[in-house]
């Protein structure tokens, strides 16, 4: 491993800071390590990936040995690390220059996010999609009952899995195709950087059960209560679980306490803009790390698709 000015390089892959929030970390593959993922990676289809879950740590296991076991353990390391605990994975500049529309190339991005959750962890059942995996698109026009898919509003900031009952550690975001998008980042915000945590981690509602239930698309056909600080981590640091658009408060005081934490968190002048490019993916230490997306400049022929994975870690 050797350092030239802010960059480490590793077997197969770089890393830095990224520009706009020195905790993300930028892992950068080499495109020689991508082309030889793709070429052993042939043998599984995605097909192959959905009905035999063994067959993606297999894939997961083949993108580690191009890399000498190296890039796993990085990126655990950095999931575990609260200072940390995101990073952006992209190909290196001739892989994006080699990039191509089509949906060979979706597929092998379904393989190579399968690849990186696996690394870090075992995604959860996506009940919208039906898969370990999401994939769903954002138009110029969209008619859903969540803000999930509406593109002329900013998705405020806000943690994933609040509404299920089984454990979201991690959430993959990863971009598959766009068409005539301007504007659209991803919004993070990490919690030790809320200028107003201390006001409301030390609120009498902090650690008071909420109640959250989805909407019809998200088809989970229950609700469920926690507290927005469910938990600590291991030095005694705040885990979170909030969303504004799922809260159901039961009173004025639960009301007011969760209308104020969304005004705080949206006026945070902490929260960061990460563009993320086609087959680039973002993912975070969702207990640790806000997300959010900016709102789109309307055009007809706006689309972007998108994969997301949410799971939890194994280690």
């Amino acid at each position: 491993m050797t350092a030239a000015a802010s960059v480490v390089r590793y077997e197969g892959f770089t890393v830095s800071n990224h520009p706009e929030n020195p905790r993300v970390q930028v892992v950068t593959l080499d495109k020689a390590i991508i082309d030889r993922f793709e070429k052993i990676s042939t043998k599984w289809n995605v097909q192959a990936l959905e009905y035999k879950p063994f067959n993606r740590f297999a894939v997961a296991d083949a993108l580690d040995k191009c890399c000498e076991y190296q890039l796993g353990k990085f990126l655990v390391g950095t999931m575990e690390e609260r200072d940390t605990g995101a990073f952006l994975l992209e190909g290196d500049e001739a892989a994006k220059k080699a990039l191509v529309d089509s949906e060979e190339q979706r597929d092998s991005f379904v393989k190579l996010s399968t690849a990186i959750s696996h690394l870090i962890g075992l995604p959860n059942f996506d009940a919208m999609y039906g898969k370990y995996y999401a994939r769903f698109t954002v138009t110029n026009d969209d008619n859903s009952d969540s803000y999930l898919r509406q593109a002329h509003r900013r998705m405020e900031l806000h943690n994933d899995g609040t509404y299920v009952n089984e454990r979201t550690d991690f959430v993959l975001m990863m971009k598959m195709a766009e068409e005539n998008m301007e504007m659209g980042d991803s919004l993070l915000l990490h919690v030790d950087d809320w200028q107003e945590l201390d006001k409301f981690y030390n609120h009498p509602l902090a650690r008071q059960d909420i109640r959250w239930s989805a909407p019809p698309s998200k088809n989970v056909g229950y609700s469920i209560e926690h507290p927005v600080f469910f938990e600590e981590d291991k030095n005694g640091k705040p885990h979170m679980l909030f969303i504004d658009q799922f809260a159901q408060p039961e009173n004025t005081q639960q009301g007011l306490y969760l209308y104020e934490m969304g005004e705080s968190l949206e006026s945070d002048k902490n929260c960061s803009n990460i563009s993320v490019n086609v087959g680039s993916m973002l993912v975070i230490q969702n207990h640790c790390w806000l997300h959010g997306r900016d709102k789109f400049v309307a055009h007809p022929g706006l689309k972007r698709e998108l994969l997301r994975q949410r799971g939890h870690f194994t280690r």
